[in-house]
């Protein structure tokens, strides 16, 4: 077995000034030929692979920070950094470096990183002696000290020099000693002074002198001193809060002094930096990136220690899940994962791996179900960081621990289910955690990231489980906001803008599903019949609602696919897109645009059968608009296709060429054979809205009664309105007279005030004799259970017929 002395983690800094982590091996010095030198050569601990080969440079900055990281560059924008598991191991490679470039070991730094020419410039100033002569450490020489600090900040070697003296005799340790005895005599002027140079010294950027600036004994007066900004009136109160207000919890008592003395130092060089300081310059940028580095490998080392207490993990665990744990309590605990899982980001791949599984073993996913239904907005919120942690990790994961969950509860209470309702119930007016929660969903149920070479039937298994367990849970709302509770026509109006928001995200979802899932959303959408129902919203009032129903149709549409296509067409689902066109009239808005560029595709793709539904129904409202030519250029398709046909009976066929093949005929006829098994099934409104939606979505309504509202779609002077009717006999009323007298007889609680609204307009105008005319699909829970047994089949009742 390797020797554990030589074992380091390599790292590079990015260009955000972050240190990415190349992986984990053993590191040795040796002769390399090729480079003509002594090297330094790590090779990975898991397959030997080469992950550094770099020479020794006799003129090469290394700096030995903390004991045990070695840090230099390489080239301009090039940092490297070996990370030594042990403090031995990195005193050893030190000491070959200084012997190649023949320093003494007891230095941290072995070069001035500056160029010659720099180098030579200040050789010829007179005044360069005194950089490394600091003035003694006195109250009267303080202003001289901060004017020194502050005028080296803009040379690499004068902050190099500068950095080394403070190093030397304890020079810090006696200036933050001037800070206690200025604060005694409120000696203002004094304290202004010892911010500057403070502050003037972190930004020289050398770890070694934050090692001693943040020990126990000094952070304290570090961050005494810079309250003291000279800018201000009064000065802030950083350490009243750091050691009254910010109090340190221990979920379980950690026993281990050095994590605890860690865990508080990288707290407060953290307040230091977010806080206290500052936002930099775009000079003063790259001034704090050790402070950056210095907080990262802490984090590191935190995490490495927490993971490797078997015991205090398995506690934690224990007490999250234990029923008798108080709400207090448990809270607590949340916040300690999530924080333990933020800084898990800075460890390197395997480990990060290590450590999910390792949290996933203990049962973490079945302890956010709990916590994550808590009333508790600050736990749920915890809970919601942690598992978009365990998603961005690996979606494979969550999802393979909610198939195994049918198995042992019940439906309502499955995590991806227990996530949408979180998502459908966000308090927040603007929905930024339903935002988030949507933005998990889709990364879970995304095809893209299924393709996993150990699970080959994943996509597969999961989609199922998904439409099977979760989807009805998912479009509820939208369901539910689209019908009336009894049976009746569809509403579009009667919720606020918050539930608006709520229904876009869901479209959005939706909208997804299409594009990446095919087979399971089609079948869900012709069962549900669910184009129809979003196609309601077309009348909202909301206009970026009306635009998410128009761009879930033209998804669907983009699919090329001729079941949909089908579906469409013997819906008659263009109508109220066509409405609201002719609604918005000449306006040149978004909804305008995005409902031509609809057509304008469909003329483009020369999607035949639908160009024919659009010319044979509705052309003679639609040829007046003449500002764009997408109408007349369907038309032509339509008339070049038609010439088309009638070549192709007279000369080959001999035979309808709009005759349906006998597919498309059991298709068109097979929802209306209820014997067959096949049949679509119709689904009641319990069913397709779960109890358990009922119930959590009683917390977040306002009363409707007091907030529907009713906005009747207006029809412009002269232009043609289709009403929503299910069949020709429906437009005209069942005994030719038109739809509108119809709807004045109907009893209101039967037919809601939005239907009314577009039925009382002029009678149905048919853009071609009635004959022409496709009658619509029927809501799948429009009727009553005991009226199946009437002569007349539910899906051809005319809808206001009674």
């Amino acid at each position: 077995m390797s020797d554990t002395r030589r074992r380091v983690k390599v790292y590079t800094l990015n260009e955000d000034r972050q240190w990415d982590d190349r992986g984990t091996g053993h590191v040795s010095s040796t002769f390399v030929e090729r480079l003509k030198g002594i090297s330094l050569l790590v090779r990975a601990e898991s397959d030997g692979s080469l992950l550094l080969e770099s020479k020794i440079s006799p003129n090469t900055a290394y700096q030995k920070q903390q004991d045990t990281l070695i840090v230099w560059s390489e080239a301009e924008n090039y940092d490297l950094a070996l990370s030594f598991q042990e403090k031995a191991g990195c005193d050893e490679i030190w000491e070959k470096i200084c012997q190649v470039q023949g320093k003494d070991p007891a230095l941290e730094i072995t070069q001035d990183p500056i160029d010659e020419s720099e180098e030579e410039r200040f050789e010829e100033m007179p005044e360069t002696s005194h950089l490394v002569e600091l003035p003694p450490c006195e109250l009267a020489r303080l202003e001289e000290i901060a004017d020194l600090v502050t005028s080296v900040l803009s040379s690499p070697i004068r902050r190099e020099k500068l950095a080394l003296a403070l190093m030397s005799e304890g020079y810090m340790k006696k200036l933050l000693q001037l800070f206690q005895v200025c604060e005694d005599l409120d000696n203002r002027e004094g304290l202004h002074h010892l911010y500057e140079i403070v502050r003037g010294v972190l930004f020289l950027n050398k770890a070694a002198l934050f090692e001693v600036m943040f020990s126990d004994d000094c952070i304290m007066d570090v961050v005494g001193c810079l309250e003291y900004d000279p800018a201000l009136v009064q000065p802030k109160r950083h350490r009243e809060f750091l050691t009254k207000t910010a109090k340190f919890k221990e979920v379980i008592p950690i026993t281990d002094s050095e994590l605890r003395q860690k865990i508080h130092q990288t707290y407060r060089v953290q307040y230091i930096q977010d806080i206290i300081l500052p936002t930099p310059s775009v000079f003063e940028e790259n001034f704090l990136s050790t402070l950056t580095s210095f907080i990262f490998f802490n984090k590191v080392e935190i995490v490495s220690m927490l993971q490797e207490d078997e015991k205090f993990l398995t506690e934690v665990f224990a007490q999250l899940t234990d029923e008798a744990t108080e709400d207090g309590k448990r809270r607590e605990l949340v916040n300690f994962f999530k924080e333990f899982c933020a800084f898990s980001q800075t460890l390197q791949p395997q480990n990060r791996d290590a450590f999910f599984k390792t949290l996933a073993n203990l049962g973490i996913l079945p302890a956010l179900e709990i916590v994550m239904g808590m009333d508790d907005l600050q736990v749920r919120a915890a809970a919601t960081d942690i598992f978009s942690y365990l998603v961005e990790f690996s979606p494979s994961m969550v999802r393979e621990f909610v198939m195994q969950e049918p198995q042992q509860t019940d439906d309502d209470v499955l995590l991806i289910n227990v996530v949408i309702k979180q998502m459908i119930c966000d308090s927040d007016p603007e929905l930024g955690g339903a935002v988030q929660l949507m933005g998990l969903l889709r990364t879970l149920i995304d095809p893209e990231n299924m393709l996993t070479p150990t699970n080959k039937t994943e996509k597969t298994e999961f989609l199922s489980f998904f439409y099977k367990y979760c989807m009805q849970v998912l479009t509820a709302p939208l369901l539910a906001n689209t019908v009336d509770e009894k049976k009746g026509p569809p509403r579009s109006t009667q919720y606020n803008f918050q539930t608006a928001q709520l229904l876009a995200l869901i479209l959005e979802l939706l909208t997804f599903c299409v594009e990446h899932h095919t087979y399971h959303i089609k079948t869900y959408i012709m069962n549900k019949d669910l184009l129809r129902r979003i196609l309601v919203l077309m009348n909202s009032k909301h206009t970026f609602l009306a635009l998410c129903a128009l761009r879930f149709m033209r998804r669907i549409i983009g699919q090329k696919d001729e079941y949909y296509n089908r579906y469409i067409i013997k819906g008659n689902l263009f109508e109220p897109v066509i409405n609201t066109l002719l609604d918005n009239g000449t306006r040149y808005n978004l909804l305008n645009s995005a409902i031509i560029e609809l057509f304008e595709f469909i003329k483009v793709e020369d999607v035949k059968s639908l160009i024919a539904h659009i010319i044979d129904n509705y052309y003679k409202a639609l040829e007046s608009i003449e500002y764009v030519q997408t109408f007349k250029g369907l038309k032509g398709r339509y008339e070049q296709e038609k010439d088309r046909q009638t070549l192709r009976l007279n000369s080959r066929y001999r035979r309808d060429a709009r005759t349906l093949d006998e597919d498309e005929e059991m298709w068109f006829h097979e929802d209306e054979d209820d014997d067959e098994g096949e049949a679509v099934e119709k689904s009641r409104p319990e069913e397709e809205f779960p109890e358990s939606y009922g119930k959590y979505m009683e917390a977040k309504k306002v009363k409707e009664s007091d907030d529907k509202e009713n906005f009747p779609t207006q029809t412009p002077t002269g232009s043609f309105k289709f009403t929503f009717s299910h069949s020709a006999g429906a437009a005209n009323g069942a005994n030719g007279k038109p739809a509108a007298s119809h709807a004045a007889s109907a009893s209101p609680n039967a037919i809601s005030s939005f239907y009314l609204s577009i039925c009382s307009k002029k009678p149905h105008l048919s853009a071609t004799p009635v004959t022409a005319m496709v009658g619509l699909v029927d809501y799948p829970d429009d009727e009553d259970e005991e009226e199946e047994d009437e002569e007349q089949s539910p899906r051809k009742r005319p809808r206001l017929g009674s």
